[in-house]
């Protein structure tokens, strides 16, 4: 009964969500615009389709998603598992400090989550597609998913070892806008745009979730780290690295390019 009470808290809670956009879009359509919508039957199974489906992912984040990847960065900081690392223990009355260099496969796993999840990416897809449609073939659907991925993967890694150190997050960020910023000046106009698109569309459905869940895990795993400041901030590098690895994939492919003209010696 606990589950099937659960199911319905969901699927109201979602209906309570949707239906703010669902006057939005009807009332514009009806008040301002004045006009029939055409094909409403198929409007409304669409919405039905939107309040299911979007139910059963909330449920399997709280089921599935969270609880899979709090578990993997438990398992993965478990001294049972990390030969050599301290537990939790106070020496001299000071906290000991976590070696980072004992969390090697923490910091495998979070490149390879990063990259899967975003390659996996629906949104992305999408821009991609539609980047490569709109270029006339320029820009390489898979070039520009791999290279969001490789984007990703690198700032999920990043700030999986921030959590361990626990550096100030602001340091990294800012040294990555900064990056941002000298790129932006020197990559093609063409791309720019696309790039910072890029890293909103990498963290959506799929990728938010398992990261999410990742560095809160990690966060009450690791020895002396607060989960509510330390835990938060991935999603942050998942979407400032991506931006940076886009801006240099077309600096690269526009000196190959060049390169294979001749223009460069």
């Amino acid at each position: 009964m606990s589950v099937i009470a659960e199911i319905i808290s969901v699927f109201l809670g979602t209906i309570k969500d949707v239906l703010p956009i669902v006057v939005i879009l009807f009332g514009f359509q009806f008040a301002v615009i004045r006009k029939p919508l055409h094909n409403i039957g198929s409007v409304l199974t669409g919405f039905v389709y939107v309040l299911i489906g979007l139910s059963l992912f909330l449920l399997g984040l709280e089921w599935c998603l969270f609880p899979l990847g709090r578990l993997m960065a438990q398992q993965l900081t478990d001294p049972a598992f990390i030969s050599g690392i301290q537990t939790t223990q106070h020496l001299a009355g000071q906290l000991v400090t976590p070696d980072w260099k004992e969390y090697g496969w923490v910091y495998i796993f979070a490149f390879m989550i990063g990259f899967s999840t975003t390659i996996a990416e629906p949104s992305l897809m999408a821009v991609a597609i539609k980047a490569n449609q709109v270029s006339a073939g320029a820009i390489s659907v898979w070039g520009l998913r791999i290279a969001v991925a490789l984007g990703v993967a690198v700032g999920i890694t990043l700030g999986s070892y921030r959590i361990v150190v626990g550096d100030p997050i602001h340091y990294y960020i800012i040294a990555g806008y900064l990056a941002v910023v000298i790129q932006t000046s020197l990559a093609p106009k063409m791309i720019v745009p696309l790039a910072y698109d890029s890293g909103g569309v990498s963290t959506s459905t799929v990728t938010v979730p398992l990261v999410a869940a990742l560095g809160l895990g990690l966060a009450e795993a690791v020895p002396g780290r607060n989960p509510l400041i330390d835990g938060f901030g991935l999603i942050a590098f998942a979407c400032l690295f991506p931006i940076i690895s886009v801006l240099f994939y077309a600096q690269l492919s526009e000196w190959v390019t060049a390169r294979k003209k001749g223009g460069v010696k």
